[in-house]
């Protein structure tokens, strides 16, 4: 695997390059995350404060519940679909964090 000392620091050089650009994909999905879920609590507040609001100045009971079932709907509707992008974004985070491995694997595999 190593002919020389060469050949270790090499090596070791590539691990360290591979860990950092780890640590770096990993920074950069983790933001994206947080970015998300950010984004998505204030939606959902704001959704939220505008469908109390519909409900409060709602002429009858028949209207509450038209504007109860509305705001559910979207509300699910909303879920869902962040679910799906905060999905995706753990999925490229993995991805991401494995990437630099590759070619790190790829030359400790010996050749035959």
């Amino acid at each position: 695997m190593f002919n020389n000392f060469g050949d270790m620091q090499t090596m070791s050089k590539a691990n360290m390059d591979a860990t950092m650009k780890s640590f770096e994909a990993v920074t950069k999905s983790t933001q994206a995350i947080v970015t998300e879920i950010a984004d998505y609590s204030r939606r959902s507040i704001e959704i939220g404060a505008k469908a109390a609001e519909k409900m409060i100045g709602a002429k009858s009971l028949d209207k509450a519940f038209e504007v109860q079932s509305e705001y559910a709907k979207a509300a699910c509707e909303d879920y869902v679909s962040e679910v799906t992008k905060l999905g995706e974004l753990y999925a490229d985070l993995a991805k991401e964090t494995f990437k630099p491995y590759q070619d790190f694997a790829a030359r400790m595999t010996p050749t035959r």
